[in-house]
């Protein structure tokens, strides 16, 4: 059976709920699982954080969970004709189309996002099977790796991710399935993504890429989907280990935890998304204390984000919690670029190959 086809099923089902239970003169119900932290298991056999058994139940009782439920149905008529027509579209134009919806219209794009989330839950599959997209574009790869993309005529281009484009790289489509992506082959030893634009082109000034036979990724901070997604598949289908390059901070150790271990928003794909074996190579309190990195004074939003990182089922090994101990410690933070404060070489010629060779 098509993906398309499973998509309609799903989308029929979720409707056929609701139908059957109003025409047995029932108050409508469907239940999910919870998307809490509280309710964030690790999954012994996959190595990622998912949803655990907790449930949360939306029924038409109030207004606001009718609202839900036509909403729900508007939504899977607009995917189902979608599907039928083989179109797409954003998320943002999802939440202008609902202006037809009249009193059940969303009123900001987050309730149509969370919609779209709570859909995903229910049907096990992602809003890319849904035909709808983010309204960003994908990070940029640069390595010497070779795809083939479909393009608009229905054909696959071959594409060298190193000889075949710019400085900026290849940009990642928000569809990296197989039906959209095939992975043809590498001559690579590693994947280095990393946070921000600056260093991904300091690396690519430096041809790390070459000199290190690395895949280069620019995350373009809290990676896509579509990012985590290729990093998953590029390292499970070719077996190219996966290594985080991000500033020294709690916002930067989420970026990690997300891509290692998956999101609380998205617990329910991260057997798909997440990359259980990436390693951190992103800038420690160790690593503060080690080089004397110019640093940042911690916020009180920082604080905050720490102490809660150190109640995280994500960030509770050893390593974790003596880096964010120390950071609340010294009470600093710093960025990547503050590596150039030995020169520009000193990120590719030192303080990367000193930690990848820590750990072959």
């Amino acid at each position: 059976m098509s993906q398309r086809n499973d998509t309609e099923d799903e989308m029929k089902r979720i409707a056929k709920i609701i139908y059957d239970q109003i025409s047995q003169g029932e108050i409508p119900e469907l239940g999910m699982k919870a998307r809490i932290r509280e309710n964030i298991v690790l999954d012994p056999l996959l190595g990622v954080w998912k949803y655990g058994d907790q449930e949360v139940r939306r029924n038409a009782k109030k207004m606001d969970g009718a609202q839900f439920m036509a909403r729900m149905l508007y939504s899977i008529q607009f995917i189902t004709e979608m599907l039928k027509e083989s179109k797409s579209s954003t998320l943002r134009e999802m939440y202008y189309i609902s202006e037809g919806w009249k009193d059940y219209k969303f009123h900001a794009q987050e309730e149509s996002n969370l919609l779209v989330e709570d859909m995903e839950v229910m049907t096990t599959l992602m809003r890319e099977d849904f035909h709808l997209r983010p309204e960003e574009n994908g990070a940029s790869i640069i390595g010497n790796i070779t795809l083939e993309e479909k393009n608009r005529k229905g054909e696959f281009k071959r594409i060298n991710c190193r000889d075949d484009v710019g400085d900026s790289g290849y940009t990642i489509p928000y569809n990296v399935e197989e039906e959209k992506l095939h992975l043809i082959s590498h001559d690579a030893d590693m994947i280095v993504a990393m946070e921000t634009g600056g260093m991904f082109d300091r690396l690519v000034e430096n041809r790390f890429d070459e000199d290190s036979r690395a895949i280069l990724v620019h995350l373009k901070g809290q990676p896509a989907r579509s990012t985590r997604r290729l990093l998953k598949r590029m390292n499970q289908e070719m077996g190219i280990p996966v290594y985080v390059f991000t500033d020294g901070d709690p916002w930067s150790f989420r970026i990690f935890a997300s891509i290692a271990y998956g999101a609380i928003k998205t617990a329910h794909i991260s057997d798909w998304l997440a990359v259980p074996t990436a390693e951190f190579l992103g800038i420690t309190a160790t690593d503060i204390l080690q080089y004397d990195l110019p640093t940042d004074s911690l916020t009180d939003q920082d604080i905050s984000a720490l102490n809660a990182e150190l109640q995280d089922p994500r960030f509770m090994t050893e390593f974790w919690k003596n880096e964010i101990e120390t950071m609340l410690k010294i009470g600093k933070k710093a960025e990547q670029q503050a590596l150039a404060k030995y020169g520009l070489n000193f990120v590719t010629d030192t303080y990367l190959p000193d930690k990848l060779n820590m750990r072959y």
